[in-house]
C-alpha cells in the first residue's frame, strides 16, 4: 500500500467511523423529540429527503438528471425497501427499548445471507452460518422475556425483525443490482415516508423545540451519515466498512443509557453481548479471509 492510498485508507476509516456515530444518535433523538411517531416521520423524511437530494445534486453536477432519468425497477425496489426499513426502524425504537431494538438489528448480516440464498443462490459459507446459529441464539435469549412484555414492546421487538427483513432484502437488490445509484434510492424513500404518513401525522402541532429537534434527526443522524458513508467507504474494503458501521450496534444503546437511563433488560443484557460476539465474530472472520494471501 503506497503512502497516498494509506493516507485515503485512514481518512476512508474516520468518514466510515463518523458515519456509524452519527447513525447510532437515532435512539437519543427518538427519546427527546415528544411528537408522536408518524409526526417525526413524516418531517424528518423531508428534511432528510431534501439534504440527501442537495448532496446528490452537487455530487453528481450535471450527470444528475441523467441518472435520475436511468433509474429501473431495481431503484424502486430499492426506494420501496428503504421507505419500510426506516419507518418500521423508527417505530421499533419508539415502541421498545433502543438495546433490543438494536441487539435485532444486529442479526443483519445473517438474515441477508438466508435472504440472498432463497432468491439468488449465493450460499453463506459454513462460518456464516455458525455465526448465525450463534446469533439467534441470543435473540432467543433476548425473547425469552416475552411473557413479561408489554404489548407496546412485542410490537417494537416485531417491528425490529420486520426493519431486519427489508434491511436484509435491500442489501440483496444492493448486492444483484450493484449499478442501483444509493443517493436518489435514499432520497425518494425519505420523502415516500413522509408521503405514507402525513395522512395520520400533524406537523402544524409541532412545538419549536421539536421541529429543531427533527431537522437536526433528519440531517445530522441521518443524511450527514449517508454522506460520510458515500465518501468513506469509497477508500475502505467492504469488510472493514461493515465492521466498523458495526459500531452503530452497540453505540446506539450506549447514549440512551448514559443521557436519558434507559436500561436493556436483564434477557437483553444475557442475548445482546451472545448476537455482538457472533456479528464481530463472523466480521472479523471475513476480513481476514479477504485479506488471506492467494496461494497456487
Amino acid at each position: 500500500m503506497t503512502l497516498a492510498e494509506q493516507r485515503q485508507y485512514r481518512l476512508g476509516v474516520l468518514y466510515v467511523s463518523l458515519s456509524a456515530l452519527a447513525w447510532s444518535l437515532s435512539g437519543l433523538f427518538m427519546r427527546s423529540i415528544q411528537a408522536d411517531l408518524m409526526t417525526i416521520i413524516c418531517v424528518r423524511g423531508l428534511f432528510s429527503g431534501t439534504a440527501v437530494g442537495l448532496f446528490f445534486l452537487y455530487l453528481e453536477r450535471r450527470r444528475a438528471w441523467s441518472i435520475l432519468l436511468a433509474m429501473r425497477w431495481p431503484t424502486l425496489w430499492a426506494t420501496v425497501l428503504s421507505t419500510t426499513g426506516m419507518i418500521t426502524g423508527l417505530g421499533a425504537i419508539y415502541y421498545t427499548s433502543v438495546a433490543d431494538a438494536m441487539v435485532i438489528y444486529a442479526t443483519l448480516p445473517f438474515m441477508t445471507a438466508g435472504v440472498a440464498y432463497l432468491t439468488i443462490g449465493e450460499r453463506p459459507s459454513r462460518a456464516t452460518l455458525i455465526a448465525a446459529s450463534v446469533a439467534l441464539a441470543g435473540v432467543l435469549v433476548m425473547l425469552g422475556d416475552v411473557g413479561n412484555a408489554s404489548g407496546n414492546s412485542l410490537l417494537g421487538k416485531g417491528l425490529a425483525l420486520a426493519m431486519t427483513l427489508s434491511g436484509a432484502l435491500f442489501a440483496t437488490v444492493m448486492r444483484k443490482h450493484r449499478d442501483v445509484h444509493m443517493l436518489p434510492a435514499m432520497m425518494f424513500s425519505a420523502w415516500l415516508c413522509s408521503l405514507i404518513t402525513i395522512w395520520f401525522a400533524a406537523p402544524m402541532a409541532l412545538a419549536g423545540h421539536d421541529v429543531r429537534l427533527i431537522m437536526l434527526f433528519a440531517v445530522v443522524q441521518n443524511a450527514l451519515g449517508l454522506i460520510l458513508y458515500t465518501f468513506g467507504s469509497r477508500w475502505v474494503p467492504a469488510a472493514d466498512a461493515s465492521l466498523l458501521t458495526a459500531l452503530e450496534v452497540p453505540i446506539t444503546p450506549l447514549w440512551v443509557w448514559l443521557f436519558m437511563n434507559e436500561m436493556p433488560s436483564q434477557a437483553t443484557l444475557i442475548g445482546g453481548p451472545i448476537v455482538l460476539a457472533a456479528l464481530f465474530g463472523h466480521i472479523w472472520a471475513e476480513m481476514r479471509r479477504n485479506r488471506a494471501p492467494a496461494t497456487a
